[in-house]
């Protein structure tokens, strides 16, 4: 019998309009996370501890909101429900500028606009990871997880780099705009996915609180999904104290013009672009589970560069550069042998506990950058990040995960 060829992934039409959806998404995703600090610091003269907690009130819903999202995804078709949080979230960003323009922008509205917009953002990301393996099988799932975490990480550097411009040459509240757009433009994409989506698995009629319960011993009852927890929650703790108070440092304390922080960021994004492009060849080379503890022993000792940003922009930018390369690394390696030993009926729970357990770090790093940054300075809180990123492929190394080829 002759073997039938599978279709290349970005043939798949209804791959590809995941991936557009995807990259359009993340590209004004990106432009908000630079802009809204920056009009928080500009317009409104926020100082650490606002922009700390704007940070961390994108996120901490997620430790509310976290574990019932991801029992009420495994109950229903995951692409409505991420076509209307895209639409969602393109409303609440649009309401920033009109209430620039009309002279009526508050911390309030930004906190409440990062809130809700963080909600959103969790019940799309737990039904958009649920969904791939249904659109492109669990045997192709490293692949489909290289695009997309690849094309995340290009998004990153041309969002984050088109914002640092733009905020430059129209102001934050233009970048807003443009953020609140590509969310309507993503649920368009969405709309034109093909392929049916199956109907969730029958389940008995039971509380909330006992799905919710299954999902979450079911991840603390796998070695494997344990090690990735905590390696991702210590990664995500560490990464926004090193970054939440970027904008208060260099463009409030340094002086620095806003497009120099787009630039810094943007360079993060190409490290993590290239990451997630070179992630199968090295997992391929070292093992998945290996290259991801041999990459963090590698690079670690460049995270202590960080924090020198104020001595050399441009040699943290570097160190900062690298440390995106891990994570993109460990991004696709890591999400794969997730969503590879979860049963599709624990899918979307897994997928959220986990997020409670990632997000939730950086929220509580969004928090603590800024509770440090009011106390002891913005090198406070960078020093505290770089010392947890430093050690956070231990976790790996003390797993099956070590070995895993």
């Amino acid at each position: 019998m002759t073997a039938v060829a599978e279709t290349p992934l970005l043939r798949d039409s209804s791959f590809r309009n995941l991936f557009v959806a995807s990259a359009v998404s993340q590209f004004g995703t990106q432009v908000g996370y630079v802009a809204m600090p920056l009009l928080a610091v500009t317009a409104l003269g926020a100082g650490p501890g606002e922009v700390g907690l704007l940070s961390a009130l994108t996120t901490i819903t997620v430790l509310v909101l976290g574990l019932p999202a991801g029992a009420w995804v495994d109950r229903v078709r995951c692409r409505p429900v991420m076509i209307a949080t895209d639409l969602v979230r393109g409303a609440l960003l649009m309401s920033v500028p009109v209430a620039w323009w009309l002279g009526a922008l508050t911390m309030t509205q930004l906190y409440g606009v990062a809130i809700a917009t963080g909600v959103g953002t969790l019940f799309f990301d737990v039904a958009a990871q649920s969904t791939v393996p249904h659109l492109v099988g669990r045997d192709r799932l490293t692949a489909a997880n290289s695009v997309l975490v690849g094309t995340n990480a290009a998004m990153d550097v041309g969002g984050r780099s088109t914002a640092g411009v733009l905020v430059t040459l129209a102001g934050a509240p233009a970048a807003i705009l443009l953020d609140a757009l590509t969310y309507v433009w993503s649920a368009v994409w969405l709309r034109r996915i093909s392929k049916p989506e199956p109907p969730p698995a029958p389940v008995p009629e039971e509380r909330l609180g006992r799905r919710i319960g299954e999902g979450v011993r079911y991840l603390f009852g796998n070695r494997v999904l344990v090690a990735i927890a905590v390696q991702g929650g210590m990664s995500n703790l560490a990464f926004p104290l090193c970054s939440t108070l970027l904008p208060v440092l260099l463009v409030d304390e340094l002086g620095r013009p806003a497009w120099e922080l787009g630039v810094y960021l943007a360079v993060g994004g190409l490290g993590a672009l290239a990451g997630s492009a070179t992630a199968h060849l090295i997992g391929r080379r070292f093992g998945r589970g290996r290259a991801v503890w041999v990459v963090g022993v590698v690079t670690a000792p460049l995270a202590f560069l960080v924090p020198f940003v104020g001595w050399s922009v441009w040699a943290s930018a570097a160190a900062w550069s690298v440390l995106c390369f891990r994570t993109g690394l460990n991004n696709v390696l890591l999400v794969s042998f997730r969503q590879q030993v979860t049963p599709d009926s624990m899918l979307g729970r897994m997928n959220a506990t986990m997020r409670l357990i990632l997000m939730g770090a950086v929220g509580v790093g969004g928090l603590l950058a800024g509770l440090l940054g009011e106390v002891w300075g913005t090198g406070a809180a960078m020093w505290a990040g770089a010392s947890i990123m430093a050690g956070s492929w231990i976790p790996i190394w003390l797993s099956p995960l070590r070995r895993e080829i």
